[in-house]
């Protein structure tokens, strides 16, 4: 067979298609590639940064799709049905959304794809593809499934490997998709198998897109060890009740780990007990406690946000925009929190009326990306959005960049953490200006609207 596999971008910013200069692999296709049989021929698309050419034969398409990435991919699929090609939909949102995905496909995956799709490209080949496959729990994710990381080359991906030893997260936040999808349930890798997937690629820089890799102590010790000797850099998300166990933080930094993306999410008590955040809660009157020990542990931090809250207004935004600079975080993120179908949260504001764009915002055509979808207890939705952009826009201004660089335990404890903090700091100021204001997928589709 031949079977072409898709990256969906997300949309148009300023009348043009979004190309996202900080892409990084899309660790999804090269899963499902590497399990595709030698003798089928692979075809890849990144909508992110390529056009696609719809008029070259293929047997099956596949696409991975996001929320956010939904009528993208839609678009994308309509444009190869109406040519008469198999389209295979699955990822996070066709699982929660399913009956709309089946609307845009001829097969769809729910959950886990690993257990269906080796059937899935069978059926392919014999034409008998099933409406829905569903995708089994996968307590021992990718098992002997190495990523086809050849797919790759010369798509001007950041020079970072993606990996995953984990999925999911023990946690249940009302707000979280993934802790909807994976039902607060957490999974690892055997780590033999990890340990050899980095050695089978050339990088000394890793990223585990875990959602949290640190979820389980005993095992994410059991994987620091085994990646001593190794002598890799990673970065990867972690709740910062990891604190608790020296052990664990020390294990971390011996095995190479440069920092981590946490989900702080809120400074206030009230938030976090609404939100169901577990891991910080009893953390969240000492942060200043719990940041200096990250410092103590050279670790550099790329602090998550979430804004829009029911105790939320436009001044503790602010606010919070204050501490990050003053904390010298690494990065930080500023996300509206956006009720994703399938959450707590979505069902809660659906239940009181407070849902923006008809419920549907990944679809409506007035949404764009960064706004707020439904109405903020304490301000306006369009302050809501103007308060995340300021945020955004202030802690990536020059001067704070210049500012949060003097922490000499961090971003200026090595010459190559230094590098990486300047290079990349930049590099994401740019992109809060591109994204703002985005529309979701394209208008006037065809197969030349990717002419960059």
């Amino acid at each position: 067979m031949r079977i072409t596999l898709i990256k969906p971008n997300m949309g148009m910013s300023k009348g043009k298609v979004y190309i996202d200069e900080g892409r990084m692999e899309p660790l999804q296709i090269g899963v499902l590639a590497g399990m595709i049989p030698k003798e089928d021929a692979v075809t890849f698309y990144d909508d992110r940064m390529e056009a696609i050419d719809y008029t070259e034969k293929t047997d099956l398409v596949a696409l991975t799709v996001e929320t956010f990435t939904a009528k993208r991919s839609y678009q994308i699929a309509d444009q190869y049905k109406k040519r008469g090609v198999p389209v295979v939909l699955g990822g996070m949102h066709v699982t929660l959304c399913p009956e709309e995905a089946k609307a845009h496909a001829d097969a769809i995956v729910i959950g886990d794809a690993e257990s269906v799709w080796r059937s899935l490209l069978e059926d392919a080949k014999n034409k008998r593809l099933r409406p829905v496959y569903r995708g089994a729990y996968q307590s021992c994710p990718q098992e002997k499934v190495f990523v086809r990381r050849d797919l790759f080359q010369n798509k001007g991906y950041l020079p970072i490997t993606l990996m995953q030893y984990s999925r999911g997260c023990p946690y249940h936040c009302h707000f979280c998709a993934s802790s909807a999808y994976f039902g607060a349930r957490h999974a690892v890798r055997p780590i033999d198998e990890v340990v050899e997937e980095i050695r089978r690629q050339k990088r000394k820089l890793v990223f585990f897109v875990d959602d949290n890799i640190v979820a389980d102590f005993t095992a994410a010790k059991a994987l620091f060890r085994a990646l001593i000797p190794l002598k890799i850099r990673w970065v990867s998300q972690g709740s910062i009740d990891m604190l608790k166990d020296k052990e664990l933080m020390q294990l971390m930094v011996q095995s190479g780990c440069m920092g981590l993306v946490i989900g702080f999410e809120s400074v206030d008590p009230q938030n976090l007990a609404a939100m169901n955040k577990q891991a910080n809660r009893s953390l969240s009157e000492n942060y200043e406690e719990q940041i200096e020990a990250l410092r103590a542990y050279g670790l550099q931090t790329w602090a998550a946000f979430t804004i829009g809250h029911d105790n939320d207004t436009v001044e503790s935004v602010e606010a919070l925009c204050d501490f990050a600079i003053q904390s010298k975080f690494t990065f930080a993120a500023f996300n509206i929190l956006m009720p994703y179908p399938g959450t707590r949260l979505y069902d809660r504001l659906a239940a009181e009326n407070r849902l923006l764009y008809d419920g549907k915002w990944w679809l409506h055509p007035a949404y764009r990306f960064n706004h707020a979808a439904f109405v903020p207890k304490r301000m306006t939705a369009d302050e809501l959005t103007t308060a995340g952009f300021q945020a955004r826009k202030r802690f990536n201004a020059p001067g704070s960049i210049f500012k949060r660089a003097f922490e000499p335990r961090t971003n200026m404890g090595s010459p190559y953490r230094l590098m990486t903090y300047l290079l990349y700091n930049p590099l994401f100021r740019k992109e809060v200006f591109k994204k703002q204001d985005m529309y979701l997928g394209v208008q006037d589709d065809d197969e030349n609207y990717c002419a960059r």
